[in-house]
């Protein structure tokens, strides 16, 4: 069951003007399309304990592959409980220190990426050289209610200092185990944080594909720039979650300008929406044409994002100095960057022992001594500027 959306749809449309039935066709006929595709189900396991492979030719099939209720219901309560928490230590606006009952705000003294604000319903990364220029092109900007702040809050990074909750959901056995699957057992860390799309404010992140420094390898394949998880706490719709193109992963850099220019607008006819319940996890190839639209439906969502690399693409590789400062990725940087996955399992272990933890290979010889204290939190701080960003 998915959750009836069909207010929200008639709310976005309306903020179209003379394309609303325009906007409602390509929002109902996606959101068929994406249910009919056969790549959603529960983490499912061989005899091996290893990822079935059903799942793993599906998710090389199209690139992105939704697990159904893999995060509990105790584990979303947990991570809604850290969200509101988070939520009530915000700046009061951008560029604010403190928040609304005069405290430090939640990353104001950060030196590495924390939260980031935009302005309600627009696209601020569309057709700008940030990211290196990745989000080619610019989306609808709505126009929002007229009671709307001068900016939201948009995507928080380095989301596993601010929240033991995400910091276990990290560490969780099954996904660890997708990404050995995909990546290697000596699979590396990527990079983390919250999107945060709220019900009629909620900006829109333009066409792209993720990674920047392999498109021109010899050694490039559909997986050589990693994946991302993104985990549902309020569920993802047509109308607020993130839309792809199935398939896109295998074509290399595209041109989207063309694919925009070639479709007549900005709803690319072969992209779908990834739906999603709370407690769904996606995996999603980075280089697949996605993005968002501006949220102006009437579910908020917060999506829980942590993604991992093949060693090989990141060991003495220079970064692309997007999510941190460009470096070269030595054995030491891995290892050091490497520690919060260890972290994370045994931060798990401790809220559910009933768990058998993920073995994480390159840290097989101590990953039994790690005992996680809540006091270890604070030395997460800024650990994001080691962000492995390929």
């Amino acid at each position: 069951m998915i959750q009836d959306i069909t207010q929200s749809i008639e709310a976005c449309a309306a903020y179209y003007g003379d394309d609303a039935d325009a906007v409602k066709k390509y929002l109902l006929e996606g959101q068929e399309r994406a249910l009919a595709l056969p790549n959603r189900g529960p983490l499912r396991f061989d005899n091996n304990g290893d990822i079935h492979p059903d799942i793993l030719a599906t998710y090389a099939t199209y690139g992105f592959y939704i697990f159904e209720n893999a995060l509990s219901q105790d584990e979303v309560a947990d991570l809604e409980a850290d969200l509101d928490a988070m939520r009530d230590n915000f700046p009061t606006e951008m560029g604010a220190t403190h928040d609304a009952k005069g405290r430090p705000a939640l990353g104001a003294d950060n030196k590495g990426l924390a939260l980031q604000w935009a302005k309600p319903l627009s696209d601020p990364l569309g057709g700008t050289q940030i990211a290196n220029g990745r989000h080619q092109v610019k989306l609808f900007e709505p126009q929002a209610k007229g009671d709307a702040p001068q900016a939201a809050p948009f995507y928080l990074g380095g989301s596993l200092q601010f929240s033991v909750a995400c910091l276990r959901t990290y560490g969780h056995p099954g996904l660890l185990k997708m990404a050995e699957a995909i990546n290697g057992s000596d699979f590396a860390p990527f990079h983390e944080g919250l999107f945060i799309k709220d019900a009629g404010l909620g900006a829109a992140v333009s066409w792209h594909q993720d990674g920047d420094t392999h498109w021109d390898s010899p050694d490039f394949d559909e997986d050589i720039h990693g994946f991302n998880f993104m985990g549902q706490i309020y569920g993802s719709t047509a109308v607020n979650g993130v839309w792809v193109v199935p398939g896109s992963h295998k074509q290399g850099r595209l041109d989207i300008v063309k694919l925009v220019a070639e479709a007549g607008s900005e709803r690319l006819p072969d992209a779908i929406p990834i739906i999603c319940n709370p407690g769904d996890v996606v995996i999603n190839n980075r280089q697949l044409v996605h993005g968002s639209f501006a949220n102006t439906g009437l579910e908020t969502r917060v999506t829980v994002n942590f993604g991992f690399h093949r060693r090989s693409s990141v060991l003495n590789v220079r970064g692309a100095g997007i999510h941190a400062e460009a470096a070269t990725f030595d054995e030491a940087f891995i290892e050091e960057r490497s520690r919060v996955i260890g972290l994370a399992i045994a931060a798990r272990k401790q809220r559910f022992p009933d768990e058998t933890p993920y073995q994480y290979a390159p840290i097989a010889d101590i990953q039994d001594s790690i005992e996680w204290d809540p006091s270890m939190q604070a030395s997460l701080k800024d650990y994001n500027l080691m962000d492995l960003s390929i």
